[in-house]
């Protein structure tokens, strides 16, 4: 991939309607909206300075396939339409290609559907503590970056940009979204990992844990949205060197927030500058999961 790098947009003929931490989301009609992927990293939910070159269509293009290879278990809000439709110039054209795609507009439901298929992170933090991940019990003597038994349903609420997810229960998100739907997205986010970490395997990666956005369509019905199964989202760890009771090496941000926790740093905005050498790195290690996943 050879790229210009995007830090930010501003497409002169579009509204736009919300910039997170890495996507720019525009307005297109009542019913559909585009999204930037951008080249923007955040770390400890802080938006850091430097740019990963390339980064934004890596992500799209991972998104795509695994939006297009779990179309059998929940519908997503790929619309197909070209961005040739849009009211761009040609140089934005250029810039977008790749890292822009023209999605639904739908509801979004106000969580993070986090899926953990082994103990690591902040699980594995709250394991040590209380012998369960989220408030659900575990057996005891797991060990770091263990396997669990099965994999868990430990959803977070949506935190703005520069806020913090925070962890709740099975029955608070019951109590936010109705306990007919949390059911639902708890089933069909669990169904999700399953699919995505057993095809994974077969390719070498091991998904140690991700996290999935849901959305409502006009009619109700529940649909897949933003990113899915990609290195900004999830843990991904080779398989040929994975060992019980260390923290393997990554394909995700990982590599960069194990750089961040060794600084001065108090995870606070404004994030640290990038030395080119981390930088690289990240981009190889992104693209490395695009070539293992897609071939």
């Amino acid at each position: 991939m050879t790229s210009g790098t995007v830090f930010r947009t501003a497409l002169s003929g579009m509204k736009l309607l919300h910039a997170g931490k890495v996507r720019d989301n525009y307005a297109v009609d009542d019913r559909s909206m585009l999204i930037v992927t951008t080249d923007r990293l955040s770390a400890f939910d802080v938006i850091l300075p430097d740019p990963v070159p390339d980064k934004g269509r890596v992500l799209t293009q991972i998104s795509d396939f695994w939006f297009g290879r779990t179309s059998h278990i929940v519908p997503n809000h790929l619309t197909g339409r070209a961005l040739t439709q849009l009211p761009l110039t040609a140089a934005e054209l250029a810039t977008l290609e790749g890292r822009a795609i023209i999605v639904k507009r739908l509801k979004p439901l106000p969580l993070e559907a986090v899926v953990r298929g082994y103990l690591i992170g902040s699980g594995w933090k709250d394991y040590q503590r209380s012998g369960a991940v989220c408030g659900i019990k575990l057996p005891a003597g797991l060990q770091l970056a263990q396997r669990l038994p099965e994999p868990i349903f430990t959803p977070a609420t949506k935190a703005a940009v520069g806020a913090h997810d925070e962890n709740i229960s099975f029955s608070e998100v019951s109590a936010l979204i109705g306990a007919e739907l949390a059911d639902k997205v708890r089933s069909t986010a669990l169904a999700l990992y399953d699919f995505a970490a057993e095809y994974a395997r077969a390719r070498g990666i091991i998904i140690a844990d991700t996290k999935f956005e849901f959305g409502l369509d006009t009619d109700g019905q529940l649909t897949l949205m933003d990113e899915v199964l990609t290195p900004d989202c999830s843990r991904f760890w080779p398989a040929d060197t994975y060992q019980v009771g260390i923290s393997p090496p990554s394909f995700d941000k990982q590599y960069i927030r194990d750089y961040l926790v060794n600084l001065d740093w108090d995870k606070r905005a404004p994030g640290p500058a990038l030395p080119a050498q981390v930088i690289a790195r990240t981009r190889d290690k992104y693209l490395e999961a695009l070539q293992r996943l897609t071939g």
